[in-house]
């Protein structure tokens, strides 16, 4: 599915376009893809032009949306398929995304692709072939591209997400001629898909699954003993968690994630919001 090239509105944006126009400005010089580029809007009294193209007036968006051109409209970057699915902007540029309003990814002290950054670094993934289980918008993806991976494959089951994916400009889109044909993202669910990968066929693993309320499987010992039968001996991997429950139920889910680790081939220990293990 080709990414989007078009505008894309949050709060901030469609008050300033709104505010340049009743001060009598011709232009607005600003960002109108979430901070990837910066470029200037031709402003006039029945709409405005940016990138060749003409675009009515917006509404404002709310605070926690981010509004596309869906070719009549500006509509909220949202879908609901059973849940509800949305692209939310951040203080960062970056966006995150939510399902039922449970925020995906941590945005509080920095960007989710600074966060990704730092996770992705534990696993070294220079020259490697990396296997990213749960793709999401495909900030880890992103993150072992800038780092010089060989090749990530990328799994996402959510066809939904996929969709945000490409609204997102800070999503990797795997036929971009600057990925160089070394991102494939396959729509599947990791917790099957795993079976037909070849044993020992990645250096290293990336795994950042939905909370285990919602995909228990993916926390099981059977997964785990997938993941150690894909890894070549001495790769590693990072298995985002966070600290669900433990204030309320003392619960310690990144302490139980290692121990399961280690009973499925191996040595784990504690790691910034998750594990990092490396296959014995």
């Amino acid at each position: 599915m080709p990414h989007y090239t078009g505008p894309l509105l949050t709060r901030a944006t469609a008050e300033a376009l709104l505010a340049a126009r009743d001060a009598g400005a011709a232009g607005w010089t600003g960002s109108l893809d979430l901070g990837r580029s910066t470029g200037t809007a031709q402003l006039q009294a029945d709409g405005w032009h940016w990138r060749g193209k003409r675009y009515p007036w917006p509404p404002v968006p709310k605070d926690r949306s981010i509004h596309y051109w869906d070719g009549e409209a500006f509509a909220p970057a949202a879908r609901y398929s059973g849940s509800l699915i949305k692209l939310v902007p951040t203080g960062w540029d970056v966006p995150t995304f939510e399902i039922d309003g449970i925020k995906m990814l941590p945005t509080a002290k920095e960007s989710p692709l600074d966060d990704a950054r730092r996770k992705v670094a534990l696993v070294e993934p220079r020259s490697k072939a990396v296997l990213d289980t749960c793709g999401g918008l495909g900030y880890f993806a992103a993150c072992c591209l800038e780092a010089g991976a060989a090749r990530i494959h990328s799994f996402e089951r959510n066809a939904d997400v996929l969709w945000l994916r490409t609204l997102n400009p800070w999503s990797p889109d795997p036929g971009a001629p600057a990925g160089g044909g070394r991102l494939e993202l396959t729509h599947a669910d990791v917790a099957q898909a795993i079976a037909q990968v070849a044993d020992a066929a990645v250096d290293a693993l990336l795994h950042d699954p939905p909370r285990f309320g919602i995909a228990g499987e993916l926390y099981s010992l059977a997964f785990y003993r997938q993941l150690a039968r894909v890894l070549r001996r001495g790769g590693r991997l990072f298995h985002y968690t966070g600290s669900p429950n433990k204030l309320t139920s003392g619960r310690d889910v990144p302490r139980e994630v290692a121990r399961r680790l280690e009973e499925a081939g191996f040595k784990a220990q504690l790691a910034l919001d998750g594990v990092l293990a490396t296959r014995r």
